[in-house]
């Protein structure tokens, strides 16, 4: 698999952030041993830390199980979402970010600072999902957003789906404006489509 926009976005990000890296969380202890505390924290409702979820922490970028497989523009979008928690933790400093994202109000069931984290990651997110793959492929995450802010994906951080989903609606349509104005189409996400056109062909 040629990476070649993902490698160039993990290069600017390790100019933005020189201590960044990426590692797997399959080789790490401590990651396997908080995805066991997710787990008996959930109920069991949360088994996939380790072999679904992407995590930022210190500076480094925990990749899941999943991270081998995953495409070059998959692996962009993703990083697009994580470049957004490095730059919050610089802003907040990253032990008063973490107490928040953990503990505000509360670390289950209402996590308002996790939620409001999350919210600026996820809009990045579908911002990058607009240029790569276009507007309705960012429509379509609407319920899979829900999903993952009202359950135990991020412990029930947000349990208020009419108003997971006005945030969505009001990103979308900041998104739809861009796309209207075009300021969303990039030479990079361009170069990268036609590079994958060329190897499917």
């Amino acid at each position: 698999m040629t990476a070649q926009l993902s490698n160039a976005y993990v290069a600017r990000m390790q100019r933005e952030f020189p201590s960044f890296s990426i590692r797997k969380k399959t080789d790490s202890a401590a990651q396997k041993a908080i995805g066991a505390f997710l787990a008996c924290l959930t109920g069991g409702r949360m088994r996939t830390y380790v072999s679904g979820y992407h995590t930022v922490m210190f500076g480094t970028l925990w990749v899941a199980e999943t991270w081998d497989a995953m495409g070059d523009l998959d692996r962009y979008v993703l990083l697009r979402h994580e470049r957004v928690h490095l730059a919050q933790a610089r802003r907040w400093g990253v032990v008063p970010m973490g107490m928040a994202y953990l503990l505000w109000p509360l670390p289950l069931g209402l996590a308002y600072a996790r939620a409001r984290i999350e919210w600026e990651a996820y809009e990045e997110t579908l911002r990058a999902l607009v240029e790569v793959y276009g507007l309705a492929a960012a429509r379509s995450q609407k319920a899979w957003l829900r999903a993952r802010f009202v359950g135990a994906d991020y412990g029930w951080m947000w349990p208020f789906p009419q108003s997971i989903d006005r945030w969505f609606d009001d990103a979308i349509a900041r998104l739809e404006g861009d796309v209207a104005q075009g300021r969303l189409v990039t030479e990079e996400v361009l170069a990268a489509h036609r590079a994958e056109a060329l190897r499917a062909g």
